[in-house]
């Protein structure tokens, strides 16, 4: 069952909860939603008091029709920490969770206990990246978020489990349709302007995972995988796309396990 909080800027963030223990907190991906986790959080839970979340934009959060910025996200999830009384956070981000996730770090590492990539990247977009954002946005101002959705969720998925995954390609499409228009729209130009944040990991001394997936046709792993440290530890995780939570979520449980239970 779906919570929510109305954080101090006004944004309301829906989110879920299962279990009890150190605060492990999850973000999804651009047009996904807290649902993206429903395989992991139950595997999670025994351990960890787990909390999805949907970004602004997102799932059953606040869309406000004005301009986003990953900083922002970020800033939103600081209120969101605090409104919860958290105390220091295992924060995971999928994707563009993943973007809000290092400069979640970069402003907030004070808030956190350890941090991971999940199918993310430091890097920012190339120009060619860029354009490619300008015209989904105009893709979706002209024609909704259902061809957008139809023709992005399948890039998101092993070419190989299309069709041996068809129930979870069926419900990241219905995520992505439940999408706001404006919060898609304006998370792509937030995406389309972050900044580079290799720094973040070169710099910080906090436990770090990064997950990647062997058939990821959105970012190879080669761009998840920038930094090797001895506070980071690189999950490959063979014949996965870019949803390894749905794709393989016993494998990636695993690797948050033995990553958070690293001494």
């Amino acid at each position: 069952m779906k919570k929510e909080v109305q954080l101090s800027n006004g944004i309301k963030i829906a989110y879920v909860e299962e279990g009890a223990g150190d605060s492990l907190v999850l973000i999804h991906g651009f047009c996904g939603s807290s649902a993206y986790w429903h395989k992991l959080v139950p595997l999670l839970s025994k351990t960890h008091r787990v909390i999805a979340i949907d970004l602004r934009g997102h799932g059953n959060s606040s869309a406000p029709d004005e301009p986003y910025s990953i900083e922002r996200f970020a800033d939103d999830l600081a209120l969101f920490v605090d409104e919860l009384g958290l105390a220091k956070i295992h924060l995971f981000g999928h994707s563009l969770g993943g973007y809000v996730t290092l400069a979640f770090a970069n402003q907030y590492a004070d808030k956190l206990a350890s941090f991971g990539l999940v199918h993310s990247t430091p890097y920012p977009d190339n120009d060619a990246a860029k354009a490619n954002r300008d015209k989904g946005a105009d893709n979706i101002r002209q024609n909704g978020m259902e061809p957008f959705i139809k023709a992005l969720v399948p890039k998101l998925f092993a070419p190989s489990h299309i069709d041996t995954m068809r129930e979870e390609v069926q419900l990241a499409k219905e995520i992505g349709f439940a999408t706001s228009p404006v919060g898609a729209i304006q998370t792509l130009i937030a995406m389309r302007d972050r900044a580079d944040r290799n720094h973040v990991l070169q710099e910080t001394t906090l436990p770090v995972l990064l997950v990647a997936g062997s058939e990821d046709q959105i970012i190879p792993a080669e761009k998840t995988f920038t930094v090797d440290k001895d506070n980071v530890e690189q999950v490959l995780l063979p014949d996965v796309g870019h949803m390894g939570m749905v794709e393989a979520p016993e494998k990636m449980a695993e690797a948050f396990k033995s990553f958070l239970n690293r001494k």
